[in-house]
């Protein structure tokens, strides 16, 4: 190879790219790669809009004088579309790489061609302007998706055939599942490990072995669109909203509930542990409540269970354990008492099935008055699963069991003027 050669290959991107990250062929309106996490999105973004400008790939629209970039925000767009690693700038060759005007918020090239950059927090900043493509990138996380995606049609009317790029990790929100359903959609998908000679081999491991098969690994590293499962309880969308409610300095009462498990140490036993803690300001109506810790242990004995529980118990400086006794019976609160003899502890009976002990909790969560002070993968996951009809998975909804049973006695009850929070001086 020539030295002129050599310096132009680590720029054709045709010759590097993974399968998914090169336009599909036919005559298509939309491409819509859906990936996970460091599957290479964001570069096959970058690298479409440099064919589109520069007419490079075969199955570019030609060279188009007008490109749209969108992101969430503006800061993102900058950050990570135009300046990212794989962003625009850092995939073009010196000859060719564009200018930054940052009081037009535009790229220039040295052809004449123009990007013009566009937060999804602005819908109506797509007014006006016209476009021959556009790059949209991670279009499942605006909160202003459907606006600001139909606003990007109506600009998308220049040259013979426009085009739209959308790089996103997929999630179960309406505009994307409509956009994939569309004839003039064409798809390519990736899982994370599609680019692992470009990622940490710790970063893999880790979250292969955090998050397993759940619903959230599917979605975050297997890029596949997990949809609610139909009559859920509790959807992505009120689950996502939950994890946004900024968690009080201080709570009224904290409580840890636990759902012993039907067996002794069986390895497919659960027992549910859930701390969960309220801010009792105003009527019970209006009470708002978190759930702070899933302390779910699994395998263990009656006495490994039980020290857990208490363990979350001190750790929180709980007020009280809630304890379902219809397994074990007294069992249950003699083991409580061999490894915590002062332990508050309340026993519940169920006396009505799963589904409708954890209706009136759902409601809540509807309603906004209920956050998470983190994401508990697997708890969330048997969230997504219980139905009205029963739970959707596999074994015994432990988790959901013990979150039930937390957010009952904190809320629930004392909403229907069953029991009231005393003083609590810290």
């Amino acid at each position: 190879m020539t030295e002129g050669e050599c310096l132009a290959l680590p720029f054709l991107f045709e010759f590097w790219a993974m399968e998914h990250q090169l336009p599909p062929a036919g005559d298509w309106r939309s491409w819509v790669i859906m990936g996970g996490r460091g599957a290479g999105k964001t570069r096959a973004g970058a690298e479409w809009v440099r064919s589109c400008v520069e007419g490079a790939l075969p199955l570019s629209p030609g060279r188009c004088k007008r490109v749209a970039l969108i992101g969430e925000t503006m800061d993102q767009v900058r950050e990570v579309m135009i300046f990212g690693e794989s962003g625009i700038m850092n995939c073009s060759p010196p000859d060719r790489r564009p200018e930054w005007q940052a009081t037009r918020r535009c790229l220039v090239w040295p052809n004449g061609a123009e990007a013009m950059v566009f937060s999804a927090h602005d819908p109506e900043g797509l007014r006006g302007p016209q476009f021959d493509a556009a790059w949209v990138d991670e279009l499942a996380k605006w909160k202003k998706a459907r606006d600001t995606w139909d606003m990007l049609q109506f600009a998308l009317r220049l040259g013979a055939h426009p085009q739209v790029c959308v790089t996103t990790t997929p999630r179960n929100i309406g505009i994307l599942k409509e956009l994939l359903e569309l004839p003039s959609t064409v798809v390519t998908r990736a899982r994370t490990e599609a680019n692992r000679a470009n990622l940490a081999d710790s970063f893999l491991e880790e979250v292969r072995a955090r998050y397993g098969n759940s619903r959230l690994a599917k979605q975050e590293l297997d890029g596949i669109l997990v949809t609610d499962v139909d009559g859920a309880l509790w959807t992505h969308e009120v689950l996502e909203r939950a994890q946004t409610l900024k968690v009080p300095k201080e709570f009224d009462r904290i409580v840890v509930a636990v759902d012993p498990p039907a067996g002794e140490g069986k390895a497919a036993d659960a027992c549910g542990i859930v701390v969960a803690g309220v801010v009792c300001d105003g009527p019970p109506q209006s009470w708002r409540a978190w759930v702070l810790e899933d302390a779910t242990v699994q395998g263990t004995s009656p006495t490994g269970w039980a020290q857990a529980a208490a363990d979350a118990f001190d750790r929180w400086q709980a007020d009280r354990v809630v304890a379902e006794v219809n397994q074990g019976g007294a069992m249950v609160e003699s083991v409580l008492r061999q490894v915590a003899p002062q332990i508050a502890l309340r026993k519940v009976h169920a006396t009505r099935g799963k589904s409708a002990r954890a209706e009136p909790v759902a409601a809540l969560y509807e309603q906004g008055r209920i956050g998470h002070a983190g994401a508990f993968v697997e708890l969330e996951e048997q969230m997504g699963l219980m139905t009205g009809a029963g739970f959707e998975g596999q074994g015994s909804p432990d988790r959901v069991d013990a979150l039930v049973w937390a957010l009952t006695e904190l809320v629930v009850d004392s909403q229907a003027g069953h029991r009231r929070p005393g003083m609590r001086i810290i």
